[in-house]
């Protein structure tokens, strides 16, 4: 069976997939100070909730934007799995070119979640993932990675309007309210986070597709990504697992074929 691990900055994404099919996945918080020996016992505490042992583990692929966590986990694949992961990054992913000025400067999450859309869609594409930063990601009809945009994410937002606003109450903001026109400060803060964020998502799409000069399908993927695209013109799918799709087709594309 193939391990997968996404590793962002806020919450870390374990998947399992025998062969294709993804039979088992979990998200945690990613903590930078955790040793391999205490996300040993995290993940010994998950694979007890299912039938799988860690023996039945024959390839690990991961992904990873937190430098400090490369050693850490690279540790815990040696001394609890006894293997050595396999890394994405720019320089490992042959199978779509990066157009960017500096491909390394591309994170293994935006690299893995542009081939997932295009392996499933083979059309240009705008990637959207809602993380602790929201990414924006262009995909060429021929499958390259053309570039994208960066923002402060939902969450890291909100945080900022709460700790810089001392009279403002911190509010809920996982459901939207059904009325933009709040009646009371806090109905009125859930607003303006929600709607504001879903123009600021229709606004870069808009200017994307311009820039593109085609009619790219619109996807999302991360952990608001429902949320927002209830609220927003223009998403058209949502792809929950895309960052473990793109790991597991890298490692079957890439990795696999060049053990050939």
């Amino acid at each position: 069976m193939l391990l997968v691990i996404d590793v962002g900055n806020t919450n870390t994404v374990i998947g399992i997939y025998n062969g294709k099919t993804l039979v088992r996945d979990w998200q945690i918080r990613t903590v930078n100070t955790i040793t391999e020996d205490e996300f040993n016992i995290i993940a010994v505490s998950l694979f007890s909730g299912s039938d799988i042992t860690f023996k039945e583990i024959s390839t690990i692929v991961i992904s990873c934007v937190v430098p400090p966590l490369v050693r850490i986990f690279d540790s815990f694949c040696h001394k609890y799995l006894g293997q050595s992961p396999l890394w994405v990054d720019a320089k490992s992913v042959n199978i779509m070119p990066i157009l960017y000025n500096n491909s390394d400067e591309v994170g293994a999450d935006r690299i893995a979640n542009s081939v997932a859309a295009f392996e499933k869609y083979k059309t240009s594409l705008i990637v959207i993932d809602f993380g602790t930063a929201t990414t924006f990601d262009s995909v060429s009809a021929n499958g390259e990675y053309l570039g994208g945009a960066i923002c402060p994410g939902i969450m890291i937002s909100a945080e900022a309007l709460f700790l810089k606003a001392s009279r403002l109450p911190r509010v809920e903001i996982f459901s939207h309210p059904e009325k933009v026109i709040g009646k009371d400060t806090a109905s009125s803060i859930k607003s303006g986070i929600i709607y504001g964020y879903a123009g600021l998502v229709d606004g870069i799409v808009r200017r994307m597709k311009i820039e593109m000069g085609t009619a790219p399908k619109v996807i999302a993927t991360g952990g608001l990504s429902d949320l927002i695209a209830d609220v927003c013109d223009s998403i058209e799918e949502l792809e929950p697992t895309l960052t473990l799709e793109g790991l597991r087709i890298i490692y079957e594309k890439c990795y696999r074929l060049s053990d050939k």
